[in-house]
């Protein structure tokens, strides 16, 4: 398994995040023609090497050449991201990490999603930070992501709200249910944008793990400490150990029986984009020999908030149990094969190192036999023979 370590231990920003990447072997001129598809004008990538208490890397600076405008609301992120040329997985991870910043701004200022103004994360620096985020990770793609403990740093930050405490409170919002450290230096180590990206990224958090390191970079931070080097670390290696394979989740149900149930289609599809692991349904008979039905919710800790907020909204129901639990699963992993009747993704699932199973994905199954106008129990047939090494 392909595991990207983060060490955050002078905290995270987006352009220590970019320096990190380009230091572990991210090629500069891909980056920064990949970032052109934005069609944003007005900025240059200034890369270069530097050192902080004898250890170097890289270090990012996104400079405007032209004033911008730093104002924007979601939708006009939103809308250039979509408008690029980018890769789709590219869209919808630099999006991802927007929403994270919106959701965390919008619960601080008490307001809708639609309504925020992004201020210092809408300029362009940021669009840059974040996007390049996505667009790195998209190159290196990892199988897990390990974050150490994050340094928030202390002391205050200045904003466009004035002067507030380190954390800055949607860097407080958004680092909820990860594993935090502060006053390791007297500055904000920890920005919105890298708490994002982050947040996003992360698949294990604070626990320690044993890796097989490749290749390490250095994403050198603006700031400088006396004692502690402004730096992120960014491993990349293979697990050479049993990996652990359960954490901590939360269930979410209510009981609902006064609703159309053609609804429970459009609110499963809402809770499975906002981050879901599993939505389904179960029959119940309720006080009075009514039938009902429970709505089940499984998700990640740092995720309950959303899916709530999408439950109370979209349902009828008055009232939500919340459960915490352990959850074991298998590791996964995705990979392509190609078969005489095309290219096929092919799910892997792997306990203690060892496969355990592997089928195709039901969306390819069901393409192709479209494709070929042939029933898609035969094409799921021909390509698990494939798999188990038997001739199609």
């Amino acid at each position: 398994m392909k595991v990207l370590s983060y060490e955050c231990f002078s905290g995270i920003s987006g352009d220590m995040n970019l320096g990190a990447m380009i230091d572990l072997g991210v090629d500069k001129d891909f980056l920064i023609g990949e970032l052109n598809k934005l069609n944003l004008k007005g900025w240059e990538l200034v890369v270069q090497k530097e050192q902080r208490h004898g250890m170097y890397g890289t270090k990012v600076t996104v400079r405007q050449t032209r004033h911008q405008h730093a104002h924007r609301h979601l939708s006009d992120i939103e809308k250039i991201i979509n408008n690029s040329s980018l890769d789709s997985k590219v869209k919808d991870l630099s999006i991802k990490i927007f929403m994270k910043i919106a959701e965390a701004e919008a619960h601080v200022h008490a307001i809708s999603i639609d309504r925020v103004h992004f201020h210092e994360v809408g300029a362009i620096d940021s669009i840059i930070d974040i996007v390049g985020a996505a667009i790195c990770f998209n190159v290196i793609k990892p199988d897990a992501v390990h974050v150490s403990p994050l340094e928030l740093g202390g002391g205050f930050v200045k904003c466009d709200h004035g002067r507030l405490p380190v954390p800055a409170p949607a860097t407080a919002e958004i680092v909820k249910g990860i594993p935090v450290k502060k006053g390791g230096v007297d500055f904000e180590a920890t920005t919105p944008t890298g708490a994002a990206i982050i947040s996003a990224f992360g698949t294990h958090f604070g626990s320690d793990i044993i890796i097989k390191t490749d290749k390490t970079g250095y994403g050198v931070g603006h700031k400088e400490h006396p004692d502690v080097p402004n730096m992120l670390r960014v491993s990349l290696g293979e697990i050479v150990t049993n990996p652990e394979t359960g954490h901590d989740a939360i269930q979410l149900e209510c009981n609902i029986d006064d609703m159309n149930p053609e609804f429970f289609d459009h609110i499963s599809e809402k809770l499975f984009k906002a981050g879901a692991a599993d939505v389904f349904l179960s029959s119940i008979i309720m006080k009075k020999g009514r039938p009902g039905i429970v709505l089940h919710v499984i998700c990640e800790n740092e995720a309950a908030g959303q899916l709530k907020n999408i439950i109370f909204s979209e349902s009828t129901s008055l009232g939500i149990r919340t459960f915490p639990f352990r959850k074991d699963t298998l590791t996964r992993k995705l990979e392509s094969i190609n078969t005489v009747l095309g290219e096929v993704r092919i799910k892997r699932s792997f306990y203690n190192g060892v496969e355990v199973s592997a089928k195709p994905e039901y969306d390819d199954c069901k393409r192709i036999a479209e494709e070929k106008d042939i029933p898609v129990k035969e094409v799921y047939n021909r390509i698990m023979a494939v798999i188990t090494g038997i001739k199609a």
